[in-house]
């Protein structure tokens, strides 16, 4: 059904600001993270039964009944329940690992590509959405002392991130005479491309 005529719900999110945190509520037609970003009427998003921290938590939270909080201040939004895409507003979609840098937070996961382009550059160029969603992800901020915590889904700010695809770090580059192993090559069963 499309999102006009779906019933208003309530999701809850949990959004990665500039400065803080907010967890809270927010009443949608939408079901998806990067769907309740993206569409948005406002440049805003308002949320009920907010808590507000700052990253580190050393400061006490606040809680409010209502917030109003600034899309382009959002350096990602987490949601713990992940919802499927109507079948009818499915795009062909290729995923790949990646990393994305949203400063001071790194973010790694799943960006589902265009799968219509030719390679991993013109898939890049042709990644369109404010919001991005991001799947099977992990995100820190090790300069502010937050450790790696999972999520199912989350949707990373596009106009504030750097992605990082096919990368390798130190501990991923092959020892002098090895052959080097792609990365974004999906084995499946018995070792075929996937």
């Amino acid at each position: 059904m499309f999102a006009p005529f779906s019933e208003l719900g309530r999701v809850e999110l949990t959004l990665y600001t500039d400065a803080l945190v907010a967890r809270g509520t927010v009443r949608t037609r939408q079901h998806r993270v990067s769907d309740i970003l993206n569409l948005a009427e406002t440049p805003f998003l308002v949320l009920e039964g907010v808590q507000v921290t700052d990253f580190g938590g050393g400061s006490a939270g606040i809680e409010a009944d209502v917030a109003q909080i600034n899309l382009d201040a959002v350096l990602f939004a987490v949601v713990e329940t992940p919802a499927s895409p109507s079948p009818e507003l499915r795009a062909p979609r290729k995923p790949h690992d990646a990393i994305i840098s949203v400063p001071p937070f790194r973010v790694t996961g799943t960006l589902h590509l265009p799968a219509a382009a030719a390679n991993l550059q013109e898939a890049l160029t042709d990644l369109t959405g404010r919001f991005l969603p991001v799947t099977d992800a992990e995100y820190e901020a090790p300069s502010l002392g937050l450790a790696p915590r999972g999520a199912l889904m989350l949707a990373v700010n596009h106009h504030r991130a750097q992605i990082l695809a096919r990368y390798s770090g130190d501990g991923d580059r092959p020892a002098a005479g090895e052959v080097a192993v792609d990365p974004w090559a999906r084995t499946g069963p018995g070792g075929e491309a996937g």
